[in-house]
């Protein structure tokens, strides 16, 4: 029974109802806004079949279904309106009052029968259109909007569900078989409500299994249903079949399901090659070449099933060829266009530098086919595919190394790029440790959307570099994210330091390479030349321009990465953790050692007024000292001379007296 707790707005519609009767004037059907006078009650139940049900219906939305213009007695016939409140045991409704010749179809259709013998699981109108809120199979929100009819089929007829674990239906997995289909494909991923559905092959009400001669999925019909979109099918198979052999041999001739399979529709139960053998008739000859340019038209066939495209057939990829052809091929005017399949990849490419120069018709800008082959196509990770790890630099050298296409184009320092990067530490790790995981071209550049650094959008953009890296170095680019040096924190609106400003972008080394340590010093002065030219000035500045690497730098003090002001607590130099800084090369270091004036300077008489004067007056008295030195040594000079000239006639004048002597003696 109907919950005794809205009792009183049935006695309210009793009143009411005698009221009308007792009126002089004619009495109408029952409208809807006495049914909601009790159904707008959104706690409202009911009971049917001994479960308890909500009968709340939401009038505003009803008026906009399709059957908004109906009263809710027309369908729901069974009603006294004479006698409220309704019990509960209401009738059925049934549709076919209206849809007569639908219900007709039902019936006799796979679900009608399943009802009429009593199943359980048989469904019924109401389980795929719904109940009061019918909307139009044109209208996106339907329940049986086409967009939605694969999940509509599915509730019942994916694998597991009780319809075919009860029914034994073979398992199927139709509805992930249609997905992956090129039906299932164009509707659920492209949105192509044309695509075809369930009921596109099975029909909407009369769904007959295959065995029955009227069904529409019957092998005499299947060509038939598939014609409806595909209208021109007979013309494109093989000119043998000549069309009117469909009828003529019909048990002989395949019907659609035997090379398409149900579902998957893009498989087939043949082995793939009926329509490749057309093909390989005269590409399958080693000594075929072109009649213009004279190149070779062979193909490998076990070439091309050892690829990627093993289970795609010629013709989908050289989609001109027409099959009533003596040559198929002949019909052909464009290259192979990859992006029919590969859409997205297509587009980056078109917008990348290698695609503008394409669009340009530039000889030299790179196509699929020359990173990635044309009928051997190999997975990235296949250690024989050009695009594998360790073949990708070889495979951008052939345009990219000094001297090649691409590089006489450069115009900036980096003119031996590749031999810069096998260098690096990022090119020994892959071509000598084979560490697959090291950065490559593709890593920092991209696969398919290169753009020039100066463009936004690059991946190698100032703005963007910090985000590439930290593809690899996640934990150094949060560092980095947080520190003076990131854009996310710095506001001055001066040019910011990124990763390849101190690193470099193909010769990038070791962080405790000799060179690197000693050279660090100099990229800080680029954007600090004030503070590194007073660094120089120091101890540890002087020692390290001697090549001594242990001294402290500015990494050493200031943090690598992870570079914070003073102020800021979390800072190496903060008043918190200074000491502890200092200690990392002076064990003994205390508060007091701490204060040293890392960066004082002579040169600046407002910071450093004490160590200015001072030293300006120690170069005084030194000035003073040698001056003074210099002018008692100007003023000595000449009598210095004189008394040398003095002392050489005395010297002179004794040897001739010992001369005089000696003659004498004799």
């Amino acid at each position: 029974m109907i919950s005794k707790r809205i009792t009183n707005k049935f006695s309210t519609a009793a009143l009411l109802l005698l009221f009308v009767l007792a009126s002089p004037f004619p009495l109408n059907a029952q409208s809807n806004e006495d049914c909601f006078m009790c159904h707008e009650d959104n706690q409202l139940k009911g009971k049917r079949n001994g479960r308890t049900i909500s009968v709340y219906v939401i009038e505003k939305k009803f008026n906009k279904s399709v059957h908004g213009d109906l009263e809710c007695v027309d369908c729901h016939s069974d009603i006294d309106p004479e006698d409220l409140p309704h019990p509960d045991d209401v009738e059925q409704v049934d549709c076919g009052i209206c849809h007569d010749d639908v219900q007709e179809l039902y019936n006799q259709g796979l679900h009608g029968q399943a009802f009429a013998r009593g199943d359980p699981l048989a469904p019924l109108c109401k389980t795929c259109h719904g109940y009061h809120y019918i909307i139009p199979v044109k209208n996106i929100n339907s329940a049986v909007a086409p967009l939605k009819i694969p999940f509509l089929c599915g509730k019942c007829h994916r694998e597991g569900t009780k319809v075919q674990l009860q029914r034994h239906i073979p398992k199927d997995k139709i509805l992930e078989n249609y997905s992956q289909s090129i039906h299932g494909e164009g509707l659920l991923k492209k949105g192509l409500v044309v695509s075809a559905t369930c009921v596109s092959c099975h029909s909407s009400h009369r769904i007959l299994p295959h065995t029955d001669k009227r069904s529409t999925i019957a092998r005499n019909n299947i060509a038939a249903t598939c014609s409806k979109c595909h209208a021109e099918i007979e013309a494109v198979h093989r000119k043998i079949i000549r069309g009117e052999l469909w009828e003529k041999e019909a048990n002989v001739l395949p019907a659609c399901v035997d090379c398409h399979q149900p579902h998957k529709i893009r498989k087939a139960f043949y082995e793939q090659g009926m329509a490749d053998n057309d093909c390989l008739r005269c590409h399958g000859n080693k000594n075929l070449t072109a009649k213009t340019d004279g190149r070779s038209l062979f193909v490998d066939y076990t070439v091309i099933k050892d690829s990627k495209h093993q289970n795609i057939a010629c013709s989908q990829c050289h989609s001109e060829v027409n099959a009533s052809k003596t040559r198929p091929c002949v019909t052909i005017t464009k290259k192979v266009d990859c992006s029919a399949c590969h859409s997205e990849i297509g587009e980056q490419y078109a917008t990348s530098i290698h695609g503008t120069l394409f669009a340009k018709n530039d000889p030299n800008a790179p196509t699929c086919k020359e990173c990635h082959g044309t009928h051997g196509v190999l997975g990235r990770e296949n250690p024989d595919s050009p695009i594998f790890t360790t073949n990708i630099p070889n495979l951008c050298a052939k345009c990219h190394r000094k001297g090649e296409k691409a590089a006489r184009r450069y115009t900036g320092p980096e003119v031996n790029i590749i031999a810069h990067y096998t260098q690096s530490i990022h090119g020994k790790g892959l071509l000598k440790s084979g560490l697959t995981v090291t950065a490559t071209c593709t890593d920092c550049h991209t696969a398919h959307h290169e753009l020039p650094h100066d463009n936004p959008e690059s991946s190698i953009n100032p703005k963007n570099i910090a985000q590439t890296c930290g593809s690899c170095h996640h934990g150094i680019e949060e560092q980095f994210q947080k520190s003076i040096h990131s854009p996310l924190v710095s506001k001055a609106g001066k040019k910011l330091p990124v990763c390849n400003d101190c690193h470099s972008a193909h010769t990038i080394r070791r962080a405790d390479n000799k060179g690197f340590r000693l050279e660090i010093m100099q990229q800080c002065g680029n954007c600090h030349p004030r503070i590194a030219k007073t660094y120089f000035d120091t101890y540890h500045g002087k020692v390290s321009q001697l090549g001594y690497v242990k001294t402290a730098k500015c990494y050493d003090c200031h943090g690598a990465h992870d570079i914070l002001p003073v102020d800021d607590p979390r800072s190496h130099l903060s008043r918190e953790n200074v000491i502890k800084t200092c200690q990392k090369c002076h064990p003994s270091a205390t508060r007091q050692f701490a204060g040293y004036f890392t960066h004082a300077t002579h040169h600046d008489p407002d910071k450093y007024p004490y160590l200015y004067w001072t030293f300006w007056g120690m170069t005084g008295l030194l000035l003073f000292t040698f001056i003074l030195a210099g002018m008692h040594t100007i003023l000595w000079l000449p009598r210095s001379i004189q008394w040398r000239r003095q002392l050489k006639k005395i010297m002179n004048e004794n040897s001739d007296e010992q001369k005089d002597k000696k003659d004498k003696s004799v």
